[in-house]
């Protein structure tokens, strides 16, 4: 008299999905992890520390002829268009042709080099390749190779956050060099 009852599959007993249920979530929680994190990750800010800190000096050196050229300039940005206009003042001849540096603080892809064309003495215009918002680092160079920061005769830095302007006047800090 025995009565053999089928036995069901193993993925039919509850016991074992109420053991491996937790197990496969954390694996699928786990690649998601991975997978978001290896798309996502964040831009290292310098690639060499050391030689961005030894080069800090010829930052100094160049805010210092910024200086000593009494250098200021008036960056109106335009929201709608991404037109830039530039009012450039100080002392000696202003060049044909400047390179303003719009840095996001954490995002490399987003930066951007815009060339800024003389329309009359002292006034400059360029426009930006895509909208900006939020911080930005803004850098002004003269007529050079923008790539080459360190070989510009002078340079204006400022920070800007566009929610609350779209103007700022850049001038040179008074770092000791």
């Amino acid at each position: 008299m025995t009565d053999k009852t089928p036995v069901a599959p193993w993925y039919r007993q509850p016991w074992f999905w109420f053991v491996m249920s937790p197990l496969i979530l954390v694996v699928c929680v786990s690649l998601s992890f991975v997978t978001v994190s290896v798309f996502y990750a964040d831009d290292r800010v310098v690639d060499n520390y050391y030689k961005q800190g030894r080069s800090i000096n010829q930052s100094f050196e160049q805010e210092a002829r910024a200086r000593a050229l009494n250098l200021a300039a008036e960056v109106v940005f335009d929201p709608v268009t991404g037109e830039i206009l530039l009012n450039l003042s100080g002392d000696g001849a202003l060049p044909e042709v400047l390179h303003l540096l719009v840095g996001h603080p954490v995002n490399a892809d987003q930066d951007q080099r815009v060339l800024l064309q003389r329309v009359r003495d002292g006034h400059y215009r360029g426009d930006l390749t895509q909208a900006v918002s939020h911080r930005r680092y803004l850098t002004l160079l003269p007529d050079h190779d923008a790539s080459q920061m360190r070989s510009a005769e002078w340079l204006l830095r400022g920070e800007i956050h566009f929610e609350q302007r779209n103007r700022i006047e850049l001038r040179p800090t008074d770092r000791a060099p």
